[in-house]
């Protein structure tokens, strides 16, 4: 299972990247390497019983101390250096690709479980005075991104209106976001923008950085 190589991240990721505060931006990173590593082995899954022996990987990897993992997979490795003792919101994201694994028929309930689980990282990118009082706001941007990503990759018309109803139904008007969590303001922005606009990708079209822009200035 191990892969000495990191995921690339989509543009959006990388945009927010690039606007997140240094004291936020490695933890993000790590935590989107994984989902990328995870969306990879369910879009490569043909066999459900296959895909959760893949996902169970993970899941048994991250449940051991640091220094009793495997070594020598990049984002096993970044995961024991920028995630260390917030690992159980990674072990949510596994649970939620799960779903994707073994769900026969995508249905509201199971799009806001997937949200939430594959989400629940973001409620952790922060560790200074006053990270705790703005999680729920992070967490309900990585439900939005989470959703509106999906959406955005499955195939089925009436998967993408499950995932573009369920990222609709939570993202609500926009929220100021602190200025060290910019980043993520731009990622929800443009995840806010592909819900409205049917699930398409979230820098489709011309008008996605400026809505990177918004989400990152003008919600300080």
């Amino acid at each position: 299972m191990a892969s000495t190589s990191l995921e690339t991240l989509p543009p959006e990721a990388e945009l927010a990247l690039a606007w997140s505060h240094p004291a936020v931006r490695e933890r993000l990173r790590t935590g989107l390497q994984l989902d990328r590593r995870l969306a990879r082995i369910v879009a490569r899954t043909t066999e459900p019983m296959l895909g959760q022996m893949r996902l169970a990987w993970w899941r048994d990897a991250l449940g051991r101390p640091v220094a009793d993992r495997p070594r020598g997979d990049a984002v096993l490795d970044a995961i024991g250096h920028h995630f260390a003792g917030h690992e159980t919101s990674l072990l949510e994201m596994v649970d939620a690709w799960e779903i994707m694994v073994t769900t026969p028929e995508l249905g509201q309930d199971e799009a806001e479980a997937f949200a939430r689980g594959r989400g629940a990282f973001f409620a952790h990118l922060g560790s200074g005075p006053g990270a705790a009082e703005v999680a729920p706001r992070l967490a309900a941007a990585g439900q939005c991104w989470a959703l509106a990503d999906a959406a955005a990759g499955v195939s089925d018309p009436a998967e993408r209106s499950v995932l573009v109803t369920a990222g609709l139904q939570q993202s609500g008007a926009p929220r100021r976001m602190p200025r060290e969590w910019r980043g993520v303001g731009a990622l929800e922005a443009l995840a806010q923008r592909a819900l409205r606009r049917g699930g398409r990708p979230l820098m489709d079209g011309r008008g996605a950085p400026l809505a990177a822009l918004r989400g990152a200035i003008l919600r300080l």
